[in-house]
């Protein structure tokens, strides 16, 4: 099933109006009652916001600073295999740890299952210093990931997320961060696995690890994706579930019933919405004038199927905006013009409408025949 898929939203659909607000703001006041100090409920492939509650304001965010950790480390390696010696800068962190010891031998993978599932300072320290060699740097990188992602009022000082001043993110920047992120295959695997055996070369350290996330276990469908608690930030969740080939990502900032509140979240949110069908792959949509042409229209549409979540009761509303002064000869696939999606008088998104026939030119014996018609 074709969605509209965050990380790669503006080449597919030319259009960033996703990522700049264009949201359907369905809040509820039950949902108020939810999700602690902030809180963002959306659906993964559209980053359609269902429900929320202060979710651009910024505030601490603990450890699930580590989802945008884990994925920055992905995309900037090329073998998660590779075994790397741990710096003496990563022994001793703060907080949940892992134990490494200085020179310890460890696969990038491993310190990526400490990372997301034990909640490791430690390996979050050993990445970013084997992935950009100093956590400055590494700061940057994940800065630049952010708003790759569609984060943009957010800032991260460091890759474990023990407070400081100027770490901070929204509920908001967190969902989209993990829609991005959750759009890799290893980083899914990784925040989904609830038991994982590491190797290592140190004796005293964990080897047997176990995924933090409770929810894992109990809720259906749960594919992710990280906890997180520090006094500043108190208890926060992120938790992502699918259902149907529809993604639910939860947030929850400072809430202390987090995996209970993200829970009712996301089970209201597969009761009241599905992913439906809003264009069909070469299905016509509109006729566009042509010039030049046998035909004096041609057959318009889009070249992949699109889905967005929507109730019962909502519908879609197309408008269709075709070029001007279109000629033949055309092919089958030729940009026509654009095509937008409205939903209560608001745009979703904008894509392009192409030819979905072709078009032949005028022969010559067309224009004989039209101007002795003419004449």
């Amino acid at each position: 099933m074709k969605k509209l898929f965050l990380g790669s939203i503006a080449s597919i659909l030319g259009f960033i109006a996703v990522f700049s607000g264009f949201f359907i703001h369905n809040n509820i006041s039950e949902a108020k009652a939810l999700g602690g100090a902030a809180m963002i409920t959306i659906e993964a492939s559209s980053g359609r916001i269902l429900y929320g509650h202060n979710y651009h304001i910024k505030r601490p965010m603990a450890s699930v600073t580590k989802i945008l950790t884990a994925i920055a480390v992905i995309d900037n390696t090329n073998d998660l295999n590779k075994k790397i010696s741990v710096p003496k800068e990563a022994v001793g962190i703060e907080g949940s740890s892992i134990y490494l010891a200085a020179n310890e031998q460890i696969s990038i993978l491993d310190l990526l299952y400490g990372l997301m599932l034990q909640s490791g300072n430690d390996c979050a320290v050993a990445l970013a210093l084997v992935t950009s060699g100093s956590i400055e740097k590494f700061s940057i990188l994940m800065n630049e990931t952010a708003l790759k992602a569609g984060a943009k009022n957010s800032n991260f000082v460091n890759p474990h997320g023990l407070h400081h001043d100027n770490h901070y993110t929204t509920a908001y920047d967190l969902a989209m961060i993990t829609a991005y992120a959750m759009q890799n295959e290893t980083f899914k695997q990784i925040s989904s696995t609830r038991k994982q055996v590491i190797e290592r070369t140190r004796e005293n350290g964990i080897t047997h690890i176990q995924n933090k996330n409770r929810l894992l276990a109990s809720f259906e469908g749960a594919d992710g994706v990280k906890t997180g608690f520090t006094k500043r930030a108190g208890r926060t969740l992120v938790a992502s579930a699918t259902r149907e080939e529809m993604q639910i990502i939860a947030v929850v900032l400072n809430c202390g019933p987090m995996f209970e509140d993200c829970a009712t979240l996301m089970n209201r949110a597969f009761a009241e919405f599905t992913m439906q069908k809003i264009a069909c792959k070469y299905q016509k949509i509109a006729d566009v004038s042509i010039q030049n042409s046998r035909k004096k229209t041609v057959a318009a549409g889009v070249l992949e199927d699109f889905y967005y979540p929507l109730k019962n009761d909502e519908q879609i509303k197309i408008t269709v905006n075709p070029i001007n002064n279109l000629a033949g000869p055309l092919k089958k696939g030729g940009e026509a013009g654009k095509i937008s999606f409205m939903l209560n008088n608001q745009l979703l998104f904008e894509t392009n409408l192409y030819t979905i026939e072709d078009a032949p030119a005028f022969s010559i014996k067309d224009y004989l025949k039209k101007i002795l018609t003419d004449w």
